[in-house]
């Protein structure tokens, strides 16, 4: 094979689908100078491609200036200078190689795409525009970079008049809605957007996520009803659908329908189509519902039984936070435990634990997980008090008063804290039968209390 054409195919330039060496003949055989100069055309294109292809791409701009001098025609040699000068940041060059590339052979699609592509880098709309334009004669896909163009232009019309054609000829798709619903966000006009949906239902009721997207924009515009019913519609029409409850228990929990709610919730929570972090907000919403209504408790244990392994962090601090309110700590400090060991960084579930753990009087579990604490976080006083309190109760004064100086340097205008403190100083000087340093802390406390 040609060096030069086994060059070009390793390095992706067959992609190309025009390439012209005007009076360059890679297979003939040299047998003047004009072989010599071919030679070296060839091997400095071939250093060019090395060059860029391990970054050293000022050097292939020089080898790139070096085949130009030996013969302009090509339009690749400015395509490839154009790449480079990108990637050295020398962006008038960059476009200037990439305009020439383009006068030189302007139906090439690859050209074009480059130096549209430059102009979005540049974010010159107004030119990205207009070879965007000349490269949707070659491919449909370029359509969408225009709507693209449109919107950031805001230029909506054209962009939603262009999306409605690429629906029409290629069907909906979820990137188009993206840019869709940009476009009805900025310009406000939700009506627009649900007789939109409410025409694909009309043309596709078949199609689940029509549906849904309805269903999802009459709730955003407080349309409740409308919502309801776009939900049981879809139920009639797909009566074994189970997404359509991510809407239905919501609905049905605010028309007080418990026991439909429940049956939704169930069918959420056991789907196999349904990603766990929408499951685990059906199951937090329930969650708060049965604060209010404690006898659906059992529903409750029964959901999150189904979800084991597919909890978050945040549920299981829902759920803690429920069984706290009911005074059922043990419960509480198993769901912290669990979210501390999904959210080991969370500094507001360790206080939970460590505090669950000196109202259980587990005060061992206190001490060691209060040290660990204190490592980690060294500024938080509350740590040290903790620590304290532990071994205050475990009958180790002494190594509750270290714990208590360290942490007092951490307070900062927190009088409660303070006092906690000195209350925890009179209780270590009392277990050490030193009265006078007990007396003295415990009125330091009540005289911060008084304040």
């Amino acid at each position: 094979m040609n060096k030069l054409v086994y060059i070009l195919f390793f390095f992706g330039m067959l992609i190309i689908p025009k390439l012209t060496y005007a009076q360059v003949d890679f297979n003939k055989t040299p047998d003047d100078d004009l072989g010599i100069v071919e030679d070296e055309f060839q091997e400095l294109f071939f250093e060019a491609l090395k060059q860029k292809g391990v970054e050293n791409y000022d050097r292939a701009v020089v080898a790139l200036q070096k085949c130009i001098a030996i013969d302009k025609a090509p339009a690749v040699l400015y395509y490839e200078l154009g790449k480079n000068f990108m990637k050295l940041k020398n962006f008038g060059a960059a476009e200037d190689a990439l305009k020439t590339a383009v006068d030189k052979d302007p139906d090439n699609e690859w050209y074009l795409d480059e130096l549209y592509g430059y102009y979005v880098s540049q974010n010159d709309l107004k030119k990205a525009l207009k070879t965007v334009q000349q490269l949707v004669e070659y491919h449909p896909d370029y359509k969408e970079d225009l709507a693209t163009l449109y919107v950031r232009m805001e230029k909506y019309d054209d962009a939603l008049e262009l999306l409605d054609e690429l629906d029409a000829s290629f069907g909906v798709s979820a990137p188009r809605d993206v840019l869709r619903n940009r476009i009805y966000k900025a310009t406000g006009r939700a009506e627009e957007q649900i007789e939109n949906l409410e025409t694909r239902v009309e043309n596709n009721p078949k199609n689940e996520a029509n549906y849904l997207a309805l269903i999802y924009r009459y709730s955003e515009q407080n349309e409740k009803e409308k919502a309801f019913e776009t939900a049981q519609e879809l139920l009639k029409v797909k009566p074994n659908s189970q997404i359509v409850h991510l809407a239905l228990y919501k609905f049905y929990l605010d028309k007080n329908n418990t026991d439909e709610a429940i049956n939704s919730m169930k069918i959420v929570v056991k789907s196999d189509e349904i990603k766990s972090d929408a499951k685990l907000k059906v199951l937090s919403d329930f969650v708060n519902f049965v604060k209010e209504n404690p006898q659906y408790e059992n529903e409750l244990l029964e959901a999150t039984m189904l979800l084991d392994g597919q909890t978050d962090a945040n549920t299981l601090v829902d759920l803690g936070l429920y069984y706290l309110n009911k005074k059922d700590k043990p419960k509480a400090l198993n769901y912290f435990e669990q979210a501390l060991k999904m959210d080991s960084e969370n500094f507001d579930i360790l206080k939970n634990v460590l505090l669950l753990h000196i109202d259980l009087k587990q005060f061992d579990l206190a001490q060691t997980k209060s040290e660990a604490a204190m490592l980690k976080y060294p500024a938080q006083p509350l740590c040290y008090l903790i620590n304290a309190v532990a071994l205050n109760e475990l009958n180790k004064p002494s190594e509750a008063l270290d714990s208590l100086e360290s942490g007092l340097d951490w307070i900062v205008e927190d009088l409660k804290m303070e006092a906690d403190f000195y209350k925890q100083m009179a209780k270590a000087y009392e277990l050490l039968n030193n009265t006078t340093k007990a007396k003295s802390f415990k009125d330091k406390a009540i005289a911060l209390k008084s304040k």
